[in-house]
């Protein structure tokens, strides 16, 4: 790999690598924003007046309309029009529905195995969502932490290579290109690239689900069930219409080595419910070719994915204007979310366009002040770092009043 590649963040770590095998502790419950309930009851303060901040969830949500009574009587079947619309909504042929992503990294690790991965090493972000980390360590896969992409240049043949792009917590982005050339890098020790790419929806032009059209035509496949013969013709009619668009500044390099087929090496997980603030539903897409999205296929059984999330998925995904408009009203907040937390911590403010985290060495302290105020944010797993989700104007009005308070100040000033 380049390594000259270019990280798009101001973000910069030291590099550092360790293997490591389960622990007791981490078989347990990983601690998540999102828990209202519980801090209500901490806290002494009723739900309605906290401002929940703990998530990265949109603060706008897809508004959803009258559901037809069907979604809600029958048992859900496969729906080709939302596999349709995801087809042209990620700009990739090939595309399984889930009940979110959450179900796929719980059994990542039994399929990896299944498919020639069982005694592969996985690589993982230090810093990032830490459910991927209990999964693979559960199964018994021994892990080695990574800080900067560019030390994946040590992986060896079969490894599992796992990136968050964007990372969460993080906030870090590497650019398509980057990507690419670490997919190739992969590749070339006949491993496995799993890309998070949940918080993808505001940066598209990044998105590495494209790659899986170029160089992978659903013609060439052999679907084994009913299901995916129907994602192999449409993914067909996807192709025809797309390969010019696919063609643009965006894509990887054309030049010789990006041409060998590379789409059994990669994996892409989605989210529906983070960019269109719709975490109830429970609903993504796994992107991959036939082979993964047949094993995942199988292990997800039948009604897998519940009626009303497939008919507000495929609402939201062919929205095109409710889509554009929440790109500019996200970057809007965010950009105004970073302004109060610049203003407040001498640290610098990362993230993207659904949520900021600032570092701090007294993360704890001014968390539980916070809480106290009825001000819920993410505690980051480190214990050094705070997670904002974006609020809407009143709500960053409410933080930024917060901040100023004397007890934060002192503890933020410390």
């Amino acid at each position: 790999m380049d390594k000259n590649m270019t990280l798009i963040s101001t973000t910069s770590t030291q590099a550092s690598t360790q293997a490591s095998r389960p622990s007791s502790a981490q078989e347990q419950a990983l601690v998540h924003g999102g828990q209202l309930s519980t801090m209500a009851k901490r806290y002494h303060i009723e739900e309605k007046d906290w401002l929940d901040l703990s998530t990265g969830i949109a603060p706008i949500a897809y508004p959803v309309g009258i559901l037809p009574s069907a979604c809600w009587q029958r048992l859900p079947q496969h729906s080709e029009q939302l596999s349709q619309v995801a087809r042209r909504y990620y700009q990739t042929p090939n595309v399984l529905p889930t009940p979110g992503s959450q179900s796929i990294i719980q059994m990542l690790p039994q399929i990896c195995a299944s498919r020639g991965f069982a005694r592969s090493q996985v690589w993982l972000p230090k810093v990032g969502y830490q459910e991927h980390r209990k999964a693979w360590q559960k199964a018994d896969y021994q892990t080695v932490n990574y800080t900067d992409i560019n030390e994946l240049e040590q992986i060896k043949h079969k490894d599992i290579v796992l990136l968050i792009n964007p990372n969460n917590p993080t906030g870090v982005l590497y650019s398509k290109e980057h990507v690419c050339q670490l997919l190739e890098h992969v590749h070339s020790k006949q491993g496995l690239l799993i890309i998070d790419e949940a918080f993808m929806d505001a940066t598209q032009q990044q998105s590495m689900a494209q790659e899986l059209d170029r160089r992978h035509r659903a013609t060439h496949l052999q679907p084994q069930n009913a299901y995916l013969t129907q994602q192999a013709t449409a993914a067909t009619e996807t192709n025809s219409k797309q390969n010019s668009s696919n063609n643009s500044a965006n894509d990887c390099p054309a030049n010789a080595p990006h041409n060998i087929d590379k789409s059994d090496a990669l994996i892409i997980l989605r989210s529906v419910g983070k960019f269109f603030g719709l975490a109830g539903v429970r609903l993504g897409f796994v992107l991959a070719s036939e082979p993964w999205l047949s094993a995942m296929s199988s292990s997800l059984g039948p009604w897998a994915v519940s009626g009303p999330a497939q008919f507000v998925g495929e609402q939201a995904l062919t929205d095109h204007r409710w889509q554009e408009e929440q790109r500019i009203v996200l970057k809007r907040l965010s950009s105004a979310l970073e302004t109060v937390l610049a203003q407040a911590f001498a640290q610098p403010v990362h993230g993207t366009y659904l949520f900021k985290t600032v570092g701090t060495p007294h993360a704890p302290a001014i968390f539980e002040a916070l809480c106290q105020q009825g001000i819920y944010v993410r505690l980051c797993d480190e214990n050094d770092a705070l997670r904002f989700g974006v609020p809407h104007e009143q709500g960053l009005k409410r933080l930024e009043y917060a901040l100023h308070t004397a007890p934060i100040q002192q503890l933020i000033s410390r």
